[in-house]
């Protein structure tokens, strides 16, 4: 892993939890709070599926479509899973 897979896990991920966020906005946290679980969630998101799909081991650094596409995907809906696990417990536990 490098620091430019993982400014673009992180990045995708905020976007993920901002763009979940305002779709679903009863389980929105607020920007801050889409961001922080978005980037959290984009981070280990995306480590998780590189390494399920082999792409770290494979092609450590590449910048070529696919592994940016992954790279995208996997920041961008782990943000957004994130998010939904945050906001669905905040709800569970605010009760």
């Amino acid at each position: 892993m490098d620091l430019t897979t993982l400014a673009i896990q992180l990045l995708s991920g905020a976007a993920g939890g901002n763009i979940v966020g305002q779709a679903l906005r009863n389980l929105s946290l607020g920007f801050l709070g889409n961001t922080i679980a978005g980037v959290v969630g984009g981070g280990l998101g995306g480590q998780i599926l590189q390494h399920l799909l082999g792409i770290a081991a494979a092609n450590p650094g590449a910048l070529d479509i696919g592994s940016l596409a992954t790279q995208v995907a996997g920041g961008g809906v782990g943000g957004g899973v994130l998010m939904i696990v945050v906001a669905l417990l905040r709800k569970l536990f605010t009760r």
